[in-house]
């Protein structure tokens, strides 16, 4: 696959942190989905939004969808995602985005996968091989030290080396960088009515 080569990350590199609302299992099937633009890790230049189905399989579309349309798309040079699944198991194609968007995507998470334990719960849904397929399709998981945590990374159109150098660049404070951190605060706070902790 290829690569976007970055021959400099600015510390003001513009990233997009994309994270989902709080729902409600089987309650309701739209979920929200936030889309934030900052420049590296001080300044937010704008929020895009639109929803995703519940345990649906048109993550991947919509997101695709969001940043195409996007004024910013131009400026934007990373995708973020807080895990590869949102609103319950609507799996992101991080291969799919990139394809279609130019966009390199990493995935950050706090503790690594159990992928048996994925695969185990996907079986109870329809088209469980897909979304399967999409996961495992999402590369390698690698550790990346923070401070004296750790965070896991996986990443598509790019070279590790340069993602890890973004995702330490856009952390301010905690293990998370401050595009997801600040999207999760937008999306939580709206479908909640106030934003739960984020970073």
């Amino acid at each position: 696959m290829r690569c976007v080569k970055f021959w400099k990350i600015k510390p003001e590199i513009r990233v997009l942190g994309v994270d989902d609302g709080t729902f409600r299992p089987r309650v309701g099937k739209e979920v929200l989905l936030v889309g934030v633009v900052m420049r590296g890790r001080e300044r937010l230049e704008g929020v895009l939004s639109t929803t995703v189905e519940r345990d649906g399989m048109d993550a991947t579309e919509k997101v695709v969808e969001m940043i195409n349309r996007s004024r910013h798309k131009d400026q934007l040079r990373v995708m973020m995602s807080e895990g590869i699944t949102v609103a319950g198991f609507n799996v992101l194609d991080p291969r799919e985005i990139f394809n279609r968007t130019g966009l390199p995507v990493l995935v950050v998470t706090r503790r690594r996968p159990d992928l048996g334990r994925v695969e185990r719960a996907l079986r109870h849904l329809p088209n469980w091989r897909e979304r399967w397929e999409r996961m495992r399709g999402a590369g390698r998981i690698y550790p990346v030290r923070v401070g004296e945590g750790r965070v896991f990374m996986q990443i598509c159109g790019m070279e590790r080396e340069d993602a890890e150098e973004i995702l330490l660049q856009t952390i301010s404070h905690g293990l998370m960088p401050e595009p997801l951190r600040v999207a999760h605060l937008i999306a939580t706070g709206v479908s909640r009515g106030e934003s739960t902790r984020g970073g």
